[in-house]
């Protein structure tokens, strides 16, 4: 696997990013990777799932979102539309790419909000091909309030409400640290070293008022547009991003779709428990359906069955031939 730092523009601002490609030359199916919630670019935990990528073919473009890590933009500004913006324009960069088949890309998201990202992205741009979530959120008001005791959850929102008029009659609000104050971090989170090559580089204080679009972020509804094929990733008992949050959004995806679910494990142990289980059905669900649509057959049997459609794929040779062109 090879290894190239590269950056594109999100919104005027500079994006820092790893282009991970297989050695054999491409032009390449490509994956695109947000990190999962306050992750970065270069954390160990996502090389593996990159090395299986690669051997199965693809090429992998990973990121910093806008105000982290390497990237540029405002710092440490928490923000899920921002990061849906950065994740299209990262689509729109590697169609800019020699050396990625523009008509076959597809997005792997893990860890929270990255798994939801995931879903989001698929949805708001008809680009991506399939979509694989892995241990997401689907609802960000009902994620946040299970962390909380019901006292603790009245007196964040009612922090929530003296934030909002401290910020109208001073001009500043509040910051606060992200883990602690936004997330509340499980004992299991405490104990892990699974992040630890990231975990002191992300901001310790950030302003109260990214827990707005927390309270407001919903992979939940864009799941109950989505066509594109999508594989989701739950692990069963998961105190950190809750179990039902990954059914949900399989039951309500309308596209082809298949539930992964993890037992007898807790969210970050099974990352290196069903590992050997689990990647080869990620790599499996984006080989099938992260491939160009050079022909698209829709067909009718009769008006009460709807309509299906069916994409057809150039042999390689000519797919490469065209790129050359």
């Amino acid at each position: 696997m090879k290894h190239t730092e590269v950056e594109f523009h999100s919104e005027g601002d500079r994006i820092a990013a790893i282009w991970r490609t297989p050695d054999a030359p491409g032009p390449y199916r490509a994956i695109v990777q947000g990190p999962g919630w306050l992750g970065l670019k270069d954390a160990k935990l996502y090389v593996r799932y990159h090395e299986a990528l690669t051997a199965a073919g693809f090429a992998v473009l990973v990121f910093d979102y806008r105000g982290f890590g390497d990237s540029g933009g405002d710092r440490g500004i928490l923000s899920p539309n921002r990061q849906l913006q950065d994740l299209v324009n990262a689509v729109t960069y590697l169609t800019t790419r020699d050396d990625v088949v523009a008509d076959a890309i597809g997005v792997f998201g893990t860890g929270g909000t990255g798994g939801g990202n995931a879903v989001l992205l698929a949805d708001a741009d008809p680009r991506v091909k399939a979509a694989v979530s892995q241990v997401p959120v689907a609802d960000g008001t009902d994620w946040l309030h299970r962390m909380r005791q019901e006292h603790e959850w009245l007196a964040f929102l009612a922090g929530l409400e003296e934030d909002r008029r401290l910020r109208v009659t001073t001009g500043a609000g509040r910051l606060v640290h992200p883990r602690e104050e936004i997330m509340v971090p499980t004992p299991e989170r405490r104990a892990t070293n699974i992040k630890a090559d990231v975990d002191d580089k992300i901001p310790s204080a950030i302003p109260l008022s990214c827990a707005e679009e927390i309270l407001a972020y919903r992979p939940i509804d864009a799941a109950a547009r989505l066509e594109t094929p999508l594989l989701v990733i739950g692990v069963e008992g998961d105190a950190t991003t809750p179990t039902d949050h990954a059914e949900q959004l399989y039951a309500a995806a309308r596209g082809p779709k298949q539930l992964v679910m993890q037992r007898h494990t807790t969210h970050y142990a099974a990352y290196d428990r069903y590992w050997t289980e689990t990647t080869p059905l990620i790599v499996d669900w984006l080989d099938r359906y992260v491939r160009p649509s050079d022909v698209e057959v829709r067909t009718t049997r009769s008006p009460g069955q709807g309509e299906t459609a069916e994409r057809l794929e150039a042999p390689m040779e000519a797919t490469r031939l065209e790129a050359v062109r």
